[in-house]
């Protein structure tokens, strides 16, 4: 008896599983006549502006020779000391001072014997310290990178420029990404007879560049006025320094449906 229950609850439960099974099946039907009924548009939009940097950053750094470690390490020492001084002296914030490396090495002279391979020399060492700093006062960098050379700086890489925040220019993008994007979507829909496209998913991807960007997408007549001329820079002293502007874009990926 007890193998006959277990066999009619097996059964019953076969019974109820299968209406769902025939609901699950279906679904698919009902989404193809969704989709023939009001097809989807995919657009692809990247909207860029482009300004002056506000930001600099640059790695400075001195060196030392001595005959022995301690007196090359000591020499750098001073030099490095002396650098700081002037970086702080321009200006430069403590939180945007940041070494970037200490290095000691034996320092070899070569010395040709003849009719024989050479031979290398140890005749000292050399130490060396490198150190980055950022700074706000573009129109200064000249005078920024003259300082630092009297100063004792052996080496100086950059300058790297770059926008402090570019969360105002990026909201902007978004903004007239978005409305070259609905303006898109409604003009695939209004050749194919809908009226209306109701935004459905956004995918964004963001950049932050010097070089130009490509706009994909459908070239009809934009919504919006054209972006305002860019601030004019302001006057620098006179060098070898040209910011020149950088780009920041948003590119997005708008999935519309298109509604009669």
């Amino acid at each position: 008896m007890a193998f006959a229950k277990s066999w009619n609850v097996l059964a019953l439960s076969g019974l109820v599983m299968l209406p769902e099974v025939a609901i699950a099946q279906q679904a698919p039907t009902a989404s193809i006549a969704e989709m023939a009924s009001t097809p989807l548009v995919r657009v692809n939009i990247t909207e860029a502006l482009r300004t002056p940097p506000d930001e600099a950053s640059m790695t400075v750094g001195t060196q030392a020779k001595a005959p022995t470690a301690t007196a090359a390490v000591a020499a750098n020492k001073a030099k490095t000391e002396n650098l700081l001084a002037s970086i702080r002296a321009a200006g430069i914030r403590e939180r945007d001072i940041q070494t970037q490396g200490i290095q000691l090495q034996p320092d070899y002279r070569w010395d040709n014997v003849p009719g024989g391979p050479g031979r290398q020399t140890l005749i000292g060492y050399i130490a060396s310290n490198s150190v980055q700093i950022k700074t706000r006062d573009i129109e200064k960098l000249t005078s920024l990178l003259d300082a630092l050379t009297t100063a004792g700086a052996d080496s100086v890489y950059g300058p790297n420029f770059g926008i402090s925040d570019p969360s105002p220019l990026r909201r902007e993008a978004r903004i007239r990404a978005m409305a070259r994007g609905k303006a898109e979507a409604s003009e695939y829909a209004r050749n194919n007879g809908f009226t209306s496209v109701r935004l459905l998913s956004v995918e964004e991807g963001t950049s932050y560049r010097g070089a130009d960007v490509i706009v994909t997408g459908s070239r009809i007549a934009p919504v919006a006025a054209p972006p305002p001329p860019p601030p004019p820079a302001p006057e620098r002293d006179s060098g070898i320094v040209a910011p020149g502007q950088l780009e920041t874009s948003v590119s997005l990926n708008l999935l519309y449906r298109m509604e009669r």
